[in-house]
Order: structure tokens, then sequence, then C-alpha cells
């Protein structure tokens, strides 16, 4: 493999810049197919790559864009928050501007709710898709909205700033405590990757913001509608008994017309992080 790795930036919705992640083979023949990776909460397009590699040297282009309010993309400033809808309307104007002739999307837990309803938005453009340990959160009674509203006015009412890590080994060992199965020499280099350095040490590469209790209740019937609008070959790879799983997720996977499952035991909730090669072994077989 000789992979390729640059990185550029574009406008997204409303002209906020996103920072996108290439990966690239300049041996491979060019397939002419873009793979377009969304990250999870709390992730970046960078982490990506051990997946992105293999499909390079298969001929696929893969895009892993840094979320709004994540990496080196830009955040909404003063008085902006980040809406769900607005994740998709990034991936519209990603997609629009660079307009791929043929689109696969791939997206882990946030990043795979943000892809369904992209592909059931938009499913003209969609060519295929993948879903790993990303079909919503759990459904949330509508009297949670009350809740989470006043949650939320709260958290605007006392912002938390970044709170400077010592070290990168500070910053490793709170990784590890989120994410105990990930390997160790993993966490050190997504440690590198999801963080920045300041006076002080360090600081995680996304916005606070991103930390507050959304007003936004979340609704398995709205997500219906976008699945049931998406007809195309869906593949969902689960992470085994440790994965996230809510407990009507074959019932939301049921709203497709055209889904595989499969499931990589022992992976959790992080697949893309423990077991990046046997992932990227199943998008190859469903990408053909």
């Amino acid at each position: 493999m000789t992979l390729q790795v640059q990185g550029f930036r574009i406008a997204g919705n409303a002209g906020l810049e996103l920072y996108v992640h290439r990966f690239t083979d300049d041996a491979a023949a060019p397939r002419g197919v873009t793979v377009l990776c969304l990250h999870g909460f709390l992730d970046g397009g960078a982490t990506w790559e051990e997946v992105a590699a293999p499909l390079a040297a298969a001929g696929f282009e893969v895009l892993a864009p840094d979320q709004r309010g994540y990496g080196a993309s830009g955040r909404v400033g003063i008085g902006g928050y980040y809406h769900f809808p607005d994740y998709v309307a990034d991936v519209d104007a990603l997609v629009r501007q660079l307009a791929p002739s043929r689109l696969v999307v791939v997206g882990h837990s946030m990043g795979g709710t943000v892809a369904a309803q992209y592909a059931g938005a938009r499913p003209e453009r969609v060519e295929k898709l993948v879903l790993i340990e990303g079909v919503g959160p759990p459904s949330m009674p509508a009297d949670q909205g009350l809740y989470r509203m006043r949650k939320w006015l709260d958290d605007l009412q006392s912002p938390q700033g970044p709170r400077p890590m010592p070290s990168l080994e500070a910053a490793t060992r709170r990784l590890g405590r989120n994410h105990p199965q990930v390997a160790q020499d993993v966490l050190e280099r997504r440690a590198r990757q999801l963080t920045n350095p300041v006076e002080g040490g360090f600081v995680w590469a996304h916005d606070p913001l991103h930390r507050t209790t959304s007003p936004s209740v979340f609704s398995v019937g709205v997500l219906g509608a976008f699945l049931r609008a998406y007809a195309k070959p869906v593949l969902f790879v689960g992470g085994g008994e440790n994965g996230f799983h809510p407990v009507d997720e074959a019932e939301r996977l049921r709203e497709f017309a055209d889904v595989r499952r499969t499931d990589l035991p022992g992976a959790g909730h992080m697949v893309h992080w423990t077991k990046p090669g046997e992932l990227a072994r199943e998008l190859l077989g469903f990408l053909g």
C-alpha cells in the first residue's frame, strides 16, 4: 500500500468551513467511487485512517470530514448551536460541491444517524449506505423535551470552556477510561489525533458546546421515515455484545428495504478503532 493522506477545506452549510481528510493510493487503479466516512460524537475524520487504507488500496477514494465543531473544521461561534439537521446540511453541501459520480456513505454512531438521514433525503445521490453502530440513540418520550430544554438553557447560562490536560499521556488515560476495549497503542494515536496543544498542556479538538444537552428530542418515528425512503443496499455493522444496541434496533433496521447485518464480536462501540482490518474487509465485500 502507498496510502496518500491529504487535507483540504470546503464550505459546509451556511458557509461554515469543513476540513476534509482525503485518503487515496497512487498504486491502485481508481474505481471512480467515493466513500464518504462520517465520524461519531467526540471523534474526528483522521481516525478513519486504518479503515481507509485497505479501501484506498482497492481503488476507492475515501473522504472523512471533521464534522462541524470537531477537529480542524469551523465552530458555530457565539449564539450558534450544533443542531442535528446542520450536520446533514453539511454533507449535502459537501456532496454538491465535490459532485462524485458514484457515492457510498459510511457513518459511525452519531455519524450513522447523519448518514441515514442524508441517504433518505437524497437517495438519488447515494449508491450504498453503511451504518456502523449507528441507527440512532435510544427512543425518547415526548415529555423529555421539557427536561432537555431546561437543561440546555442551564448549560448555556454556565458555559464550560476547554479544560487543559497536562500531557498526551493524560489524554490517553481519559480515552482509556471511556473506551476500555481499545488497545493502548491505538489510544495513544487517538490522543494525538483528537487534541490540540495549548499553553499548559492539551485540549480536546472539539467545541466544548458539544458536551451540553441538546434541546431536541430524538424521534424513532421520524428516523423511520428516512430509513424507508432509502431503498438501495444497506450494510449494518455491529460491535458485538459490547456494542451499543437500542432495544428496538432490529425493528429499526427492518425499515430498510434491502439491509444486511453483520457483527464483529468483541469490537465494542468503537469498531473502526478496535477492528479496522475486519471492518475494512466487511466494507470491501459489501462494495464489491
